[in-house]
């Protein structure tokens, strides 16, 4: 865990959210156990790796859940979206942290599953405001359009657009830095589909990182600065950044929970995953409970983790997914 929010887990914060998230033994979902419908003590590893945009959501909920399964890890590594379905496809995780969903045209992906058996379900776990960013001393944009951010990112601006002024003639002729996901990222590829039309397709001459940290020292250090990332990192470095709101057509409007879940927030709004092997369900009681524990106290664990909660209707769809996981 390399997050700053996690000092929280280890303090009265994380103590009142166990208290809301089953300490007593029940949970949202009615059941008199706060393991996932489990009430036995189970031990073992849960292995998930992925988006660095869901990891802090699921490191979070390992926190909880080790609270009250204390024989079980709940290990989150970070290798991108991509690359986490890449492992999860070759049977070396139990689950996958997503912010998008898997190709089912990439033989990296779904048909390299498919191929090597790996059955699996989605569970749609949180909502994302995917967050524009610059620097505190940029004083001349609160608003960007769709229009101005395809300006900057698409491939055709690669060491043409250098400049604010290029972007458009009342900013200044400030340098513009850019900071974004590396491309084994769903961010990356939600980003440049809603962004520049097509996924994957961006300028490559900025500063890629799987490691939203980095863009947060890189658009924090410069004044014409400029990133992207998820809403839950603005959230926590809201002191360092300023969050730029984005004119989908209907007018400039802020990142932000509510935003995300009304749908007003377009185009960067969206959902986020986890996929989870139904094999390792089945087998291994650590990774049953946990997910069961995961999807039975959402709330209180996108509270925890500062994201953007499932409404019901989404809530009752991904309880409705780790029943179908439960029947295997």
């Amino acid at each position: 865990m390399n997050h700053k929010r996690f000092a929280a887990l280890a303090s009265a914060g994380l103590a009142a959210t166990l208290a809301l998230a089953g300490c007593g033994g029940q949970n949202e979902s009615g059941d008199d156990s706060g393991a996932g419908g489990s009430e036995q003590q189970l031990s073992g590893e849960v292995r998930v790796d992925g988006s660095s945009t869901v990891q802090p959501l699921t490191a979070a909920a390992g926190e909880l859940y080790k609270e009250e399964q204390s024989g079980v890890n709940v290990s989150v590594a970070t290798s991108g979206t991509g690359g986490g379905f890449q492992k999860f496809c070759r049977g070396e995780t139990d689950i996958s942290d997503a912010s998008r969903p898997i190709k089912k045209d990439d033989a990296k992906e779904d048909p390299a599953c498919q191929k090597a058996g790996i059955a699996y379900e989605e569970i749609q776990v949180a909502n994302d405001a995917l967050t524009v960013v610059v620097n505190k001393e940029n004083t001349w944009v609160d608003c960007l359009t769709v229009a101005q951010l395809k300006k900057m990112w698409e491939p055709a601006a690669e060491k043409k657009i250098t400049s604010w002024k290029q972007v458009d003639p009342s900013f200044p002729d400030e340098k513009l830095s850019l900071y974004g996901a590396g491309t084994d990222s769903g961010t990356f590829d939600y980003f440049t589909a809603e962004i520049n039309g097509e996924e994957g397709a961006s300028r490559t001459d900025y500063s890629p990182s799987e490691d939203d940290n980095v863009t947060v020292q890189g658009v924090s250090g410069s004044k014409g600065a400029l990133g992207y990332f998820g809403y839950s990192y603005y959230e926590e470095n809201a002191d360092k950044l300023k969050a730029v709101k984005i004119d989908g057509g209907k007018g400039c409007v802020e990142p932000s929970s509510d935003n995300a879940q009304n749908g007003s927030y377009t185009p960067l709004a969206r959902p986020l995953f986890i996929y989870v092997a139904k094999k390792a369900y089945a087998e291994k009681p650590q990774v049953k409970g946990f997910v069961e524990f995961y999807v039975n106290n959402d709330q209180q664990i996108t509270e925890l983790a500062k994201f953007v909660p499932l409404s019901e209707e989404q809530r009752t769809k991904a309880k409705s997914s780790a029943q179908a996981l439960a029947a295997g």
